[in-house]
């Protein structure tokens, strides 16, 4: 049996959810039907009143894992510490709040929780002992525009180093890897008004081997010849978001390797050759076969928040695209048939 598994990630549909095309059962149903291992969920975005659902949403729940026989692989659970209006959560109000989505993930068969990038350090070492007891993993998301050389990161990192529980860890987002800017990113901007001359700007930068936030970071916010070409809002808009894909190189995760819980294999857009656009899937599939990684990747589709006006959305045909290019690298690098 492959040590690398595949799973999807439901907000990869949300549209489809959303907008009521699809059901949870229509996707359950869907994902089966397409030979899909597993599945991760947001509770709060297809779970009502998650963390407290009825008790009628979970046996339904169950009722879906059983009928589909879909493997419930993780939970993917926010910090809201900005939830009034006056102050942010105290330190307990934010332990207690991760205690019930520790909880509601025993319950739904989910033994890895995904920490979203900068929850605070300070709740891992209270969180341990439900952790343990509740038999679910925490792991912070290493995403791209907060990677490893951010502050809170590194403050998780450090602490999940000292604390060296097989209960805490990291998700790492692929978003880190871009070796090239979404084209579907840039073409929506373009549609706004951004000035082509923005976006080959940007562009350039992935060619040369960098990325928009490594430069950013250098000069203090935008370079002098960027602001030169920012003419509009849709131009500044353009360039603020471009600091959200990363370029490293996957030896950024050797030091992380054991660590490592689970990957969102970032999708945002499936080519007619069969390639992400912006990702080299087969390398870092290359990476993780040498590296021993033992778990889940799971197609994370995010492409659907640039579709254009008028514009189908594509989220089924993307994400079955996605997990066939997925499979079929781990079945060639494992020495199987590739259909």
């Amino acid at each position: 049996m492959s040590k690398i598994k595949t799973c999807v990630s439901l907000y990869s549909l949300q549209d489809e959810y959303l907008n009521k095309r699809m059901s949870l059962e229509d996707i359950f149903k869907f994902l089966a039907e397409n030979s899909v291992e597993g599945i991760e969920i947001i509770p709060d975005q297809m779970m009502h009143n998650a963390p407290h659902p009825s008790e009628h949403t979970l046996t339904e729940w169950d009722r879906l894992v059983s009928t589909y026989k879909m493997k419930p692989v993780i939970a993917d659970v926010f910090l809201n510490t900005n939830l009034y209006k006056n102050r942010e959560l105290t330190k307990k109000e934010c332990v207690d709040l991760l205690i019930e989505e520790i909880k509601l993930a025993n319950r739904l068969g989910i033994k890895l929780i995904r920490l979203v990038s900068m929850v605070p350090a300070f709740v891992i070492e209270p969180l341990l002992p439900y952790a343990e007891k509740y038999n679910v993993t925490l792991a912070l998301e290493i995403h791209a525009g907060l990677s490893f050389d951010v502050k809170k990161t590194q403050d998780f990192i450090k602490e999940m180093k000292r604390l060296n529980s097989p209960y805490i860890g990291l998700v790492i987002d692929t978003g880190i890897f871009c070796t090239r800017l979404p084209r579907v990113m840039a073409d929506y901007c373009k549609h706004l008004g951004t000035n082509q001359e923005v976006i080959d700007y940007i562009n350039h930068i992935f060619e040369q081997g960098k990325d928009p936030r490594k430069v950013y970071l250098e000069h203090y916010g935008f370079p002098a010849d960027l602001k030169q070409l920012l003419k509009s809002d849709a131009d500044y808009f353009f360039a603020h978001m471009a600091d959200g894909y990363e370029n490293e190189p996957f030896s950024v995760l050797d030091e992380y390797m054991p660590y490592i819980k689970h990957f969102h294999f970032k999708l945002f857009e499936m080519t007619e050759t069969g390639e992400e656009y912006s990702i080299d899937y087969k390398g870092i599939l290359q990476y993780l076969h040498d590296k021993g990684y033992d778990g889940y990747v799971s197609t994370e589709y995010e492409g659907n928040r640039w579709v254009l006006p008028g514009h189908p959305m594509q989220e089924k045909e993307q994400v079955l695209a996605h997990q066939k290019l997925i499979r079929n690298v781990i079945k060639a690098l494992e020495g199987q048939e590739v259909y």
